[in-house]
């Protein structure tokens, strides 16, 4: 079975290690990024699986991330996870495939992963 690579695109430090950790235990290859346009280049270089993106971010927020990464590859699966449930209501937030508020608990967070990317069809060059 291959190991799936996720990009973690998140500006706190602290959470980006945490999911980094977190995600590296559920057996993923994980790549991080700390702002949108670091996300971007790592996207670019690296054609992640999946991308868990925050939204409040500086240099570049994730609603302008989202629309520029599917630019880049409409099919990379990208779950948005923000503390800010009212970004739901974005245009540009329904291009995402998935919408998880922040919590403690990462549960959610991991099973959505899960799910997408056991229904993610293969990457086709």
């Amino acid at each position: 079975m291959t190991q799936h690579t996720i990009l973690i695109v998140e500006d706190d430090n602290n959470q980006r290690t945490l999911y980094e950790e977190e995600m590296s235990e559920e057996g993923y290859r994980v790549l991080t990024a700390a702002d949108g346009r670091e996300a971007l280049r790592v996207v670019e270089k690296h054609h992640p699986d999946l991308v868990v993106l925050d939204v409040n971010m500086p240099v570049m927020d994730g609603l302008d991330t989202l629309s520029q990464m599917l630019e880049l590859n409409s099919k990379m699966p990208v779950v948005i996870n923000t503390a800010y449930a009212s970004y739901k209501d974005s245009f540009t937030s329904w291009s995402a495939d998935a919408y998880v508020v922040k919590s403690s608990d990462l549960s959610e967070l991991k099973q959505t992963v899960k799910r997408l990317l056991e229904n993610k069809a293969p990457f086709a060059a």
